[in-house]
Protein backbone atom coordinates (compact mmCIF):
# COMPACT_ATOMS: atom_id res chain seq x y z
CA UNK A 1 0.00 0.00 0.00
CA UNK A 2 1.32 3.29 -1.35
CA UNK A 3 1.05 5.86 1.82
CA UNK A 4 1.60 9.52 0.44
CA UNK A 5 2.24 12.21 2.99
CA UNK A 6 2.57 15.68 2.90
CA UNK A 7 5.80 17.73 4.62
CA UNK A 8 3.49 20.83 6.37
CA UNK A 9 1.40 18.20 7.96
CA UNK A 10 4.63 16.00 9.40
CA UNK A 11 3.65 14.26 12.55
CA UNK A 12 0.77 14.08 12.22
CA UNK A 13 -1.65 11.13 11.41
CA UNK A 14 -2.39 11.37 7.61
CA UNK A 15 -1.89 9.81 4.36
CA UNK A 16 -3.41 10.25 0.43
CA UNK A 17 -3.80 6.88 -0.79
CA UNK A 18 -3.96 5.85 -4.40
CA UNK A 19 -5.05 1.98 -5.81
CA UNK A 20 -2.19 -0.37 -4.68
CA UNK A 21 -2.52 -2.13 -2.14
CA UNK A 22 -5.95 -3.06 -2.09
CA UNK A 23 -8.15 -6.11 -3.11
CA UNK A 24 -10.46 -5.38 -5.25
CA UNK A 25 -10.90 -6.58 -8.98
CA UNK A 26 -11.81 -5.71 -12.60
CA UNK A 27 -12.09 -1.89 -13.52
CA UNK A 28 -11.56 -0.84 -9.74
CA UNK A 29 -8.72 -2.80 -9.38
CA UNK A 30 -6.83 -2.11 -6.22
CA UNK A 31 -7.52 0.06 -3.24
CA UNK A 32 -10.49 1.48 -4.26
CA UNK A 33 -12.69 2.88 -1.34
CA UNK A 34 -15.95 4.16 -2.95
CA UNK A 35 -18.77 3.04 -1.75
CA UNK A 36 -20.66 4.18 -5.37
CA UNK A 37 -18.17 2.22 -7.41
CA UNK A 38 -20.15 -0.74 -8.29
CA UNK A 39 -17.88 -2.80 -5.80
CA UNK A 40 -18.13 -5.86 -4.20
CA UNK A 41 -19.37 -4.40 -0.74
CA UNK A 42 -16.93 -6.46 1.44
CA UNK A 43 -14.02 -5.41 -0.89
CA UNK A 44 -14.74 -1.93 0.01
CA UNK A 45 -14.59 -2.73 3.28
CA UNK A 46 -11.16 -4.22 4.04
CA UNK A 47 -9.90 -1.69 1.49
CA UNK A 48 -11.48 1.15 4.07
CA UNK A 49 -10.03 -1.56 7.15
CA UNK A 50 -6.65 -1.34 5.29
CA UNK A 51 -6.46 2.32 4.98
CA UNK A 52 -7.62 3.22 8.12
CA UNK A 53 -4.71 0.86 9.83
CA UNK A 54 -2.07 2.44 7.81
CA UNK A 55 -2.51 5.63 9.15
CA UNK A 56 -4.06 6.00 12.19
CA UNK A 57 -4.85 2.41 13.85
CA UNK A 58 -7.46 1.42 15.99
CA UNK A 59 -9.49 4.61 14.53
CA UNK A 60 -12.60 5.30 13.85
CA UNK A 61 -13.62 6.15 10.42
CA UNK A 62 -15.85 9.06 9.91
CA UNK A 63 -16.69 10.49 6.25
CA UNK A 64 -19.55 11.97 4.54
CA UNK A 65 -22.01 11.71 1.38
CA UNK A 66 -19.90 14.32 -0.74
CA UNK A 67 -22.06 16.41 -3.31
CA UNK A 68 -19.93 19.22 -4.33
CA UNK A 69 -20.81 22.04 -1.94
CA UNK A 70 -19.98 24.22 0.06
CA UNK A 71 -21.06 22.65 2.69
CA UNK A 72 -19.10 22.04 6.13
CA UNK A 73 -19.94 19.44 8.95
CA UNK A 74 -18.27 19.05 12.62
CA UNK A 75 -17.48 15.38 13.57
CA UNK A 76 -17.70 14.71 17.29
CA UNK A 77 -17.98 10.83 16.81
CA UNK A 78 -19.08 8.22 14.12
CA UNK A 79 -22.47 9.36 12.78
CA UNK A 80 -25.85 7.77 14.17
CA UNK A 81 -27.73 7.14 11.13
CA UNK A 82 -27.15 8.40 7.83
CA UNK A 83 -24.15 10.26 6.66
CA UNK A 84 -24.88 14.37 6.51
CA UNK A 85 -24.82 15.36 2.91
CA UNK A 86 -21.49 17.79 3.01
CA UNK A 87 -18.17 17.92 1.33
CA UNK A 88 -15.51 19.05 4.30
CA UNK A 89 -15.45 17.64 8.31
CA UNK A 90 -13.24 19.54 10.59
CA UNK A 91 -12.98 17.89 14.36
CA UNK A 92 -11.09 17.82 17.89
CA UNK A 93 -11.64 14.99 19.11
CA UNK A 94 -8.85 12.58 19.33
CA UNK A 95 -9.32 9.08 17.56
CA UNK A 96 -11.17 9.87 14.77
CA UNK A 97 -10.57 9.68 11.50
CA UNK A 98 -11.77 11.74 8.90
CA UNK A 99 -11.76 10.40 5.27
CA UNK A 100 -12.88 12.34 1.85
CA UNK A 101 -13.15 10.17 -1.43
CA UNK A 102 -11.54 11.76 -4.76
CA UNK A 103 -11.71 10.72 -8.49
CA UNK A 104 -9.97 14.02 -9.83
CA UNK A 105 -11.01 16.31 -7.20
CA UNK A 106 -8.60 18.03 -5.32
CA UNK A 107 -8.64 16.50 -1.79
CA UNK A 108 -7.17 19.02 1.11
CA UNK A 109 -6.12 17.78 4.68
CA UNK A 110 -5.71 21.00 7.22
CA UNK A 111 -4.58 20.87 10.56
CA UNK A 112 -3.65 23.22 13.59
CA UNK A 113 -1.10 20.76 15.56
CA UNK A 114 -1.67 23.93 18.28
CA UNK A 115 -5.21 23.92 18.89
CA UNK A 116 -5.66 20.06 17.55
CA UNK A 117 -8.13 20.46 14.96
CA UNK A 118 -8.06 18.93 11.80
CA UNK A 119 -9.84 18.92 8.64
CA UNK A 120 -10.65 17.43 5.48
CA UNK A 121 -12.10 18.98 2.41
CA UNK A 122 -13.31 17.43 -1.12
CA UNK A 123 -12.61 20.69 -3.43
CA UNK A 124 -13.85 19.94 -7.34
CA UNK A 125 -13.83 22.99 -9.22
CA UNK A 126 -18.09 23.06 -7.77
CA UNK A 127 -16.37 23.36 -4.17
CA UNK A 128 -13.62 25.40 -4.41
CA UNK A 129 -14.90 27.70 -6.38
CA UNK A 130 -18.29 28.10 -3.79
CA UNK A 131 -16.36 28.41 -1.12
CA UNK A 132 -16.01 24.91 0.78
CA UNK A 133 -12.43 25.91 1.66
CA UNK A 134 -13.39 28.72 2.98
CA UNK A 135 -16.27 27.61 5.09
CA UNK A 136 -13.98 24.37 6.42
CA UNK A 137 -11.35 26.98 7.82
CA UNK A 138 -13.77 29.19 9.44
CA UNK A 139 -15.13 25.84 11.05
CA UNK A 140 -11.80 25.15 12.36
CA UNK A 141 -11.36 28.37 14.12
CA UNK A 142 -14.73 28.16 15.95
CA UNK A 143 -13.08 25.05 17.57
CA UNK A 144 -9.83 27.36 18.39
CA UNK A 145 -7.89 27.19 15.41
CA UNK A 146 -6.28 30.44 13.92
CA UNK A 147 -5.42 30.67 10.03
CA UNK A 148 -1.98 31.83 10.34
CA UNK A 149 -1.37 28.43 12.73
CA UNK A 150 -3.13 26.04 9.64
CA UNK A 151 -1.39 23.54 7.64
CA UNK A 152 -2.84 22.49 4.38
CA UNK A 153 -2.17 20.21 2.32
CA UNK A 154 -3.57 19.00 -1.30
CA UNK A 155 -3.34 15.75 -2.30
CA UNK A 156 -3.78 14.03 -6.21
CA UNK A 157 -5.94 15.58 -8.28
CA UNK A 158 -6.36 16.19 -12.02
CA UNK A 159 -3.33 18.16 -13.38
CA UNK A 160 -3.53 21.07 -15.99
CA UNK A 161 -2.24 19.40 -18.90
CA UNK A 162 -5.12 16.74 -18.18
CA UNK A 163 -7.58 19.07 -17.14
CA UNK A 164 -9.40 20.59 -20.74
CA UNK A 165 -12.55 23.02 -20.22
CA UNK A 166 -14.85 24.87 -22.46
CA UNK A 167 -15.83 28.56 -22.37
CA UNK A 168 -19.06 27.60 -20.18
CA UNK A 169 -16.70 26.08 -17.32
CA UNK A 170 -14.67 29.26 -17.46
CA UNK A 171 -17.80 31.43 -17.55
CA UNK A 172 -18.27 32.11 -13.48
CA UNK A 173 -14.74 32.32 -12.81
CA UNK A 174 -13.53 36.53 -12.16
CA UNK A 175 -10.54 38.45 -14.42
CA UNK A 176 -8.77 37.64 -10.97
CA UNK A 177 -8.66 33.76 -11.74
CA UNK A 178 -7.35 34.26 -15.46
CA UNK A 179 -4.33 32.71 -14.47
CA UNK A 180 -5.50 29.36 -13.74
CA UNK A 181 -6.59 28.60 -17.11
CA UNK A 182 -4.10 27.87 -20.40
CA UNK A 183 -4.99 28.38 -23.52
CA UNK A 184 -6.09 25.13 -25.55
CA UNK A 185 -7.39 23.89 -28.40
CA UNK A 186 -9.83 26.58 -30.12
CA UNK A 187 -12.53 27.25 -27.65
CA UNK A 188 -11.01 25.20 -24.71
CA UNK A 189 -8.79 26.07 -21.88
CA UNK A 190 -6.46 23.57 -19.29
CA UNK A 191 -7.68 24.67 -15.98
CA UNK A 192 -5.12 23.83 -13.02
CA UNK A 193 -7.25 22.85 -10.52
CA UNK A 194 -4.29 22.38 -7.62
CA UNK A 195 -3.09 26.05 -7.94
CA UNK A 196 -6.46 27.74 -7.57
CA UNK A 197 -7.36 25.64 -4.36
CA UNK A 198 -4.11 26.82 -3.17
CA UNK A 199 -4.76 30.49 -3.75
CA UNK A 200 -8.13 29.89 -2.49
CA UNK A 201 -6.71 28.52 1.04
CA UNK A 202 -4.06 31.29 1.17
CA UNK A 203 -6.06 34.18 0.38
CA UNK A 204 -8.41 32.83 3.23
CA UNK A 205 -5.15 33.37 5.01
CA UNK A 206 -3.88 29.80 6.02
CA UNK A 207 -0.35 29.58 6.98
CA UNK A 208 1.07 26.42 5.26
CA UNK A 209 -0.01 25.68 1.77
CA UNK A 210 1.74 22.52 0.30
CA UNK A 211 0.46 21.50 -3.49
CA UNK A 212 1.98 17.69 -3.81
CA UNK A 213 1.78 18.02 -7.67
CA UNK A 214 0.46 14.54 -8.02
CA UNK A 215 -1.78 14.08 -11.34
CA UNK A 216 -4.53 11.72 -11.01
CA UNK A 217 -5.52 11.16 -14.64
CA UNK A 218 -1.68 10.63 -15.66
CA UNK A 219 -0.69 7.56 -13.55
CA UNK A 220 -3.22 5.23 -13.94
CA UNK A 221 -1.20 2.57 -12.24
CA UNK A 222 -1.37 4.84 -8.80
CA UNK A 223 -4.44 6.81 -8.71
CA UNK A 224 -8.64 6.15 -9.63
CA UNK A 225 -9.70 8.96 -12.16
CA UNK A 226 -13.09 9.95 -13.41
CA UNK A 227 -12.08 11.71 -16.48
CA UNK A 228 -9.88 8.88 -17.30
CA UNK A 229 -12.17 6.19 -17.16
CA UNK A 230 -14.53 8.42 -18.75
CA UNK A 231 -12.90 8.99 -21.99
CA UNK A 232 -11.82 5.18 -22.16
CA UNK A 233 -15.44 4.22 -22.14
CA UNK A 234 -15.60 2.39 -18.66
CA UNK A 235 -18.26 1.38 -17.16
CA UNK A 236 -17.40 2.96 -13.45
CA UNK A 237 -14.33 4.39 -11.45
CA UNK A 238 -12.90 4.09 -8.48
CA UNK A 239 -12.26 6.49 -5.60
CA UNK A 240 -9.17 7.06 -3.54
CA UNK A 241 -8.65 8.28 0.15
CA UNK A 242 -7.49 11.08 1.81
CA UNK A 243 -7.54 10.45 5.79
CA UNK A 244 -6.46 12.96 8.62
CA UNK A 245 -7.37 12.29 12.34
CA UNK A 246 -6.03 13.11 15.91
CA UNK A 247 -4.08 9.74 17.78
CA UNK A 248 -5.86 8.92 21.15
CA UNK A 249 -4.33 9.87 24.52
CA UNK A 250 -3.84 13.38 23.40
CA UNK A 251 -2.87 15.00 26.49
CA UNK A 252 -4.32 18.41 25.79
CA UNK A 253 -7.50 16.50 24.20
CA UNK A 254 -10.89 17.93 25.00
Amino acid sequence: MEVIRAGVLAGLPHGFLGRRGGVSRGVVAGLNVGLGAQDEPDSVAENRRRAVEAVLPGAELVTVYQVHSPDVVRVEGPWPGERPRADAMVSDRPGLLLGIVTADCAPVLLADREAGVVGAAHAGWRGAHGGVLEQTVAAMEALGAKGERIAAAIGPAIGQPSYEVDEAFRAPFTAEDERFFAAGAPGRWQFDLEAYVAHRLRRRGVGAVEALGLDTYAAPERFFSYRRATHRAKPTYGRQFALIGLPAGRADAP
